[in-house]
C-alpha cells in the first residue's frame, strides 16, 4: 500500500512546506532538491538500471534510455523544467497552464511504473516529489488562478504516480512492456537528477552545503 501512498504523502508534505515557509523559496528547499537529485540518481544506478539490463540486451537498453532522455527534453519544452525545480508562471496570465500540467502528469505517470517491481524506488520518487510539490505550490499560490484550479492541479498531479504504479501492477497488456517503460523512465530520471546536480545555483556557486546534501543522498541510497 505504501507504494501507492508515498507519492501522495510527498505532495502533502511539499504543500505543507510551502505554506509553513510563507510561500518563500528557502535554502532548505534548494538543499532538499539537491539531496533528492542525488538520491534518485543513486537508486536508479544501484537498483533500477541493473535489472533492466537483465531483461533487455545492451543495445536495446541504451536505445530506450536515450528515448527517455529525449522524451524528458520534449516534456521540458512545455514544463520549462518544473520537474527539477524551475517553475515559471506569469502572474498576469490567468489562463490555466495546460502544457505545464499535461507534461508534469505524463512525467509523474511514467515514474510510477518502476515502483511496482522496485519497492526502493518509491523512496526516490517520494524524496524527488517533495521539493517539486513545494515549489509548484509556491508558484500556484502566487498565480492568478482560482482556488479550484490550484487544488485540481495538485490533486491530479499527485494521483498520476500511483496511477502509473497501478497500471504496471494490474494491467496485463502492459506487463510485456514494463522493462521497456522502465528503461525509458531511467532516461527520464538520469536527465532530471543530473540536471539538478550539475546546476550550480545562484551566483554559480557550488557550496559545501549542497555537496553534503548530495553525498548524503548517495550514501543513504546505497544502504537502502
Amino acid at each position: 500500500m505504501n507504494k501507492y501512498l508515498f507519492p501522495v504523502y510527498a505532495i502533502i508534505i511539499g504543500v505543507a512546506i510551502a505554506l509553513l515557509t510563507k510561500k518563500q523559496k528557502t535554502i532548505g528547499t534548494k538543499l532538499l532538491l539537491s539531496f533528492s537529485g542525488a538520491f534518485l540518481l543513486a537508486l536508479t544506478l544501484f537498483d533500477l538500471l541493473p535489472e533492466v539490463y537483465d531483461h533487455l540486451n545492451a543495445k536495446q537498453t541504451g536505445l530506450f534510455i536515450m528515448m527517455g532522455i529525449l522524451l524528458q527534453i520534449v516534456l521540458e519544452l512545455f514544463s520549462k523544467g518544473a520537474e527539477h525545480g524551475h517553475v515559471h508562471i506569469h502572474k498576469t496570465n490567468n489562463r490555466f497552464p495546460w502544457m505545464l500540467f499535461i507534461s508534469l502528469c505524463i512525467h509523474s505517470l511514467l515514474e510510477g511504473f518502476p515502483i511496482h517491481q522496485h519497492n526502493d524506488m518509491v523512496y526516490g520518487v517520494l524524496i524527488h516529489k517533495i521539493p517539486i510539490a513545494a515549489l509548484l505550490t509556491v508558484f500556484l499560490l502566487e498565480s492568478p488562478y482560482t482556488t479550484l484550479q490550484r487544488v485540481s492541479f495538485m490533486v491530479v498531479f499527485g494521483a498520476m504516480t500511483p496511477l502509473g504504479t497501478y497500471i504496471s501492477n494490474n494491467i496485463n497488456a502492459v506487463n510485456n512492456y514494463v522493462p521497456i517503460i522502465n528503461a525509458i523512465v531511467i532516461g527520464i530520471f538520469l536527465h532530471i537528477s543530473t540536471t539538478i546536480l550539475f546546476e550550480t545555483g545562484e551566483g554559480h556557486k557550488f557550496n559545501l552545503s549542497k555537496l553534503i546534501a548530495i553525498g548524503l543522498g548517495i550514501l543513504i541510497a546505497y544502504f537502502i
